[in-house]
Parts: structure tokens; sequence; C-alpha cells
């Protein structure tokens, strides 16, 4: 690629273009404190073999999840993934374009995505589900702004369950939007009052399901507050594999399901790419952002699938768009749909128990420990101890002896004291006696 540089002429011209006098105008949005105003300093350059040399020396410090006790969840799970999801997803039938923007000459992918829509729809027990969305935490962020649309009104109640960075995400685009949003304390256990939030202001309220802190909810009474104050339930998850096991949200009265699907098909590949599952209403079909494809038949009389909504400011007019989300995680949709396909609904109801009973067997040795309280009483595969101590600083030391203990509660809710001893540890179904009986055994050492 040729680089083209611009002249004094060039920059003045394009600055009076946009309606600006200076460059450090078009960042007057980012306050001065988180601005960089020196040169970053690092290396201004170096040889092929020193860069390859210096990168593989950092490589080298990382620790692959597979070779050692791993209890880490909090929105990203490790999950056996089998060979043959990488070998399908490589076959020519789906190697098409990315994104379809002729989408009826890429019949492979909208075949899968068709496919994936249906498994997202029967997981969550809704009417119908997108072709993805590019995480849960944007899926979360743009289910509030539907709700928007279709209640008439602005403001989102969050439950202190619900994941930080969704949370996150959610506050970021309502400030944009000058939309209402309140966030409740942290929840560890469950216990808040979120029905007393609920008013006749309310657009929607937003629970998650198993809890950041790995508590289950039941959706069943708020869904009804929400109703009845013309609000919608949206539904949060971050581990897919407990729609294995637990009642899905749909039938505890959600309006709208969203959440990741990383644990299926996907493994943790240093936090992404991801998938965000979205699936809502029939009623509200032409408020759910994204692209949806559905089943045809052409000239011919031949099965065939299109694109039957794709309501973006990509297809239509901006101000006419559900949604400013260019593309669907396509190949992580379809790594998630072989995945699904080879478990079978039986497949997944083994693998969510087995997720639960190590779960159940983790926290029974953990509550065991001098020290560590178990907060939760309901839970899938994903619970959250309090310690003696600030988790951070066991979480280091655990990690120096090999073991990687899970997620201190203060890494994603920074400041707060009443957090710092809180640790979130999961446990999966690649989780062995051994690996569990070597976090206890250095837990242990560590508080002693």
């Amino acid at each position: 690629m040729r680089y083209l540089p611009l002249s004094d002429t060039d920059r003045a011209d394009m600055l009076a273009r946009v309606g600006v006098d200076s460059i450090d105008e078009l960042f007057s949005d980012i306050p001065e404190k988180a601005r960089l105003n020196e040169v970053l300093d690092l290396p201004r350059r170096a040889g092929e073999l020193q860069v390859e040399r210096h990168l593989s020396n950092l490589a080298a410090k990382n620790v692959p999840a597979s070779t050692v006790p791993f209890f880490v969840g909090a929105g990203a799970y490790k999950h056996h993934v089998p060979a043959t999801v990488d070998h399908l997803i490589q076959r020519s039938e789906f190697l098409t374009s990315y994104t379809p923007y002729q989408p009826e000459i890429t019949q492979g992918t909208l075949q899968y995505l068709f496919e994936f829509q249906t498994q997202v729809a029967r997981l969550t027990a809704m009417d119908v589900a997108n072709a993805s969305m590019y995480d849960g935490s944007t899926g979360t962020g743009e289910a509030v702004l539907m709700a928007h649309r279709v209640t008439k009104k602005k403001k989102a109640v969050l439950s202190g369950g619900l994941h930080p960075q969704y949370r996150a995400v959610v506050e970021g685009l309502s400030e944009m939007a000058n939309d209402d949003v309140v966030s409740l304390p942290a929840d560890p256990t469950g216990t808040e009052d979120i029905l007393s939030q609920i008013d006749d202001e309310t657009s929607c309220v937003v629970v998650q399901s198993p809890s950041f802190y790995g508590q289950l909810i039941d959706l069943k009474p708020i869904a009804e507050k929400a109703h009845q104050h013309k609000a919608l339930l949206i539904a949060v998850f971050t581990e897919v594999v407990s729609l294995g096991l637990i009642e899905p949200p749909g039938a505890q009265g959600a309006d709208i399901v969203v959440g990741e699907g990383q644990s299926i098909g996907n493994g943790l590949n240093f936090g992404g790419p991801y998938v965000g599952l979205f699936a809502t209403k029939q009623k509200y079909v032409r408020q759910m952002p994204g692209r949806l494809c559905g089943e045809t038949v052409d000239a011919d009389g031949k099965r065939g699938f299109v694109l039957t909504l794709s309501t973006r400011e990509q297809h239509i007019r901006r101000d006419k768009a559900t949604s400013n989300i260019c593309t669907n995680s396509g190949l992580c949709c379809l790594a998630f749909t072989i995945h699904l396909s080879l478990l079978g609904s039986k497949g997944l109801g083994q693998m969510a128990r087995i997720n639960h009973a190590n779960a159940v067997k983790l926290k029974q040795e953990l509550a065991a420990i001098s020290g560590v309280d178990v907060l939760n009483s309901a839970y899938f595969n994903e619970f959250t101890v309090k310690l003696p101590k600030a988790a951070a600083g066991v979480v280091e030391a655990l990690a120096e002896k090999g073991i990687l203990a899970g997620v201190p509660v203060s890494r994603l809710e920074p400041g707060k004291a009443e957090l710092e001893d809180l640790l979130v540890v999961a446990s999966t179904e690649v989780n062995t006696d051994e690996d569990r009986a070597a976090l206890a055994g250095a837990l242990k050492e560590v508080l002693a």
C-alpha cells in the first residue's frame, strides 16, 4: 500500500470541510487528562529477526489454559471443543463471503446462519433469533436500545448481578443517547430488591442469570412486575451451557434474551472474537438489531435462503436503522452451530449436568477451608467465595504455584473495598478431581 502524504493545504481543506479550526478540536470530547501528549516510549525500529525473537519471548510468558488447573470464568469459560469443529469450519462450502453483501450467492453462509438462529431460538425458548451480535456485551447494549424503541420510554434498570463490562457498555451507549440508567449495587447473593425499582417510567429491566457472581435468579416475578408497568424484561447470560440444564429465559417471561455463546465451539482466544446471541418475541422482530436469515424456495422450487430482515444503516436510511452492527460474528457462529449440532439436545444436557456436578464438588472442597465462605445458594458452574484477605493477591500467589484460581471481583469492579475479598470461581467439564484438589490444597497454604 502506498503512503500518501498530506500537505498543510490538504489538512486545512479537510478541517474546513468538517467545520473545525484545528486538529486538536477533533479530540475536544476526550478529557485533557486522558490524552497522550508525548510520543509512546517504544523502540523506533528493529530488524525482522529481532522482532520475531522479542515477540516469541513475550509469547513464552503466557500460560496455556490447557496446561494448568484452570478455574477462570466471569464471562469467558474453558470448555472442550472437539477437533471436528475446527476441521469442518475450514471446508470449502463455508469459505464464502464473511459478510454476505450479496447474500443470495452465499448460500452456505446463509444456511448455517439460519440453522444458528434456530438453535438460539430453541435454547432460549424465544420466537425468533438474529444472525448474532459481536458479543454478549454489545448485544446487551443493543437490547436496551431496542426496548426503548418498543416502549417509547428511556429508563433502564440494571441488576447488581449484571456483568460489570456489560453494564459499562449499556451505560456508555445510554450516556451518548441521553437515556436514563439505574444501576443497582453489586449483588453477590441475589437478594437485591429490584422489583421496587420498576415503575411506569421504566423501559426495561436487565437481569443476568446465572449472574456475574454465579447466582441463579428467578426471572418470573421480575417479568410479571415489569409487564405490569409496560416494561420489558431483558434476560442476560454469559454461560450459554447453563441453558442445557436450567429453565430457559423465554419460559420465565423474558421479552428479549441476550448473551454470550463463546462456551460452545469457541476457545478462549485471549478474549475474542466471541459471538453474541440475541432472541426476542415475534411481535418485536422489526425492532430487532442485526440481520435475520430466512428460508424460501427459488424459481425452480428448490430450497434456498435469503436475508429476510436486515434493518441496518448499511442497507437502509440511517435514521431508520435499528442497529449500527455492520456484520455478524460469522466464523464464531459457524463454530457454535457445528459444536451444538454435534452435541444435540441430549449431549448439551449431559454436558451441563457435568458442569454443575463439578461445581458442586469444588464448592464442597473450598467451603471446607477455614476462612472461606461460599456466598451462593443456587448456582450452575460458577460461584463466588469470600476470602479472609484481598482476592487479587491470593490469585497472584496461586498463579505462581501454577494454578489459575478464578477472577477477583476487584479486577472488574475496581475501587470498591467491599468487593476486594470476593473471588469468582468456575468449574466446567474440563476440570478433574486432581485439579480441584490442587486448588484446595494451594489455597489452604496461601491463606495459612
